[in-house]
């Protein structure tokens, strides 16, 4: 009966201490999302410098990775987690799908800088490359460096020219760059930790929308204000 009592004490705090670990994993990702939702709308706060207006319009999906460390000597990296959404058949906006983003470079690099990433995708070919699991930016599809500002508009080609436009946000200065070599990869378990389930794939995630998560709602707020499609 001891024996017993014991056993069944251990699988209660084992119980006990997987419940709060997914509460925290949850946690951690509302962090990321709000992270994500903080960096658009600074970003959008600056229409002049921000990301065109259009481009957002005629977006397929849209990535943000806040905080991204390049760490380097010599043969520097980037690392960095955020979160992906996809339109909607309807042309709204998925629920997000968490991501990690890597890429490397070489060069006389010395220290640590933390940049925010943001990747404007433009196809749906893309979008279906990323839900088999990782994506390389320059190899899976053509990526490019984004223009900038209302101006860019009119001087710039966004005729699908590109499929990706990639963006970089440091010390305060927010520039297109090429982050082509980067990849793109689903984070199952992040995913798995926010929606409460293991098996939980990123397709799924795509097509559905409505979550009731604080952060999730404001994500969806703002990409309703200001990456809406354009009437037809």
């Amino acid at each position: 009966m001891k024996f017993r009592r014991i056993v069944s004490l251990l699988v209660a705090a084992t119980a006990l201490c997987a419940g709060l670990a997914k509460t925290a994993g949850a946690a951690d990702e509302a962090k990321k999302l709000d992270a994500a939702a903080d960096v658009f709308k600074e970003i959008v706060a600056i229409p002049e410098k921000g990301l065109p207006p259009a481009l957002l319009r005629e977006a397929y999906g849209i990535a943000i990775v806040p905080g991204v460390i390049k760490l380097g000597f010599i043969v520097g990296g980037r690392h960095g987690k955020g979160v992906l959404m996809v339109r909607t058949e309807d042309g709204e906006w998925s629920n997000p799908s968490f991501v990690s983003f890597t890429g490397g470079g070489i060069g006389w690099q010395i220290g640590a800088q933390s940049s925010d990433i943001v990747l404007v995708f433009k196809s749906k070919r893309s979008i279906e490359g990323i839900k088999k699991g990782k994506f390389t930016l320059g190899i899976d599809a053509a990526a490019a460096a984004g223009p900038v500002g209302r101006n860019a508009e009119a001087a710039t080609d966004l005729q699908l020219r590109a499929e990706i436009y990639s963006y970089s946000r440091s010390r305060g200065l927010f520039a297109g760059v090429s982050l082509e070599g980067a990849a793109l990869r689903i984070d199952d378990d992040a995913n798995a930790a926010f929606y409460g389930r293991k098996e939980i794939r990123a397709a799924e995630i795509f097509v559905a929308k409505g979550n009731d998560a604080a952060a999730v709602k404001r994500l969806h707020r703002m990409l309703a204000e200001h990456a809406a499609p354009p009437k037809r």
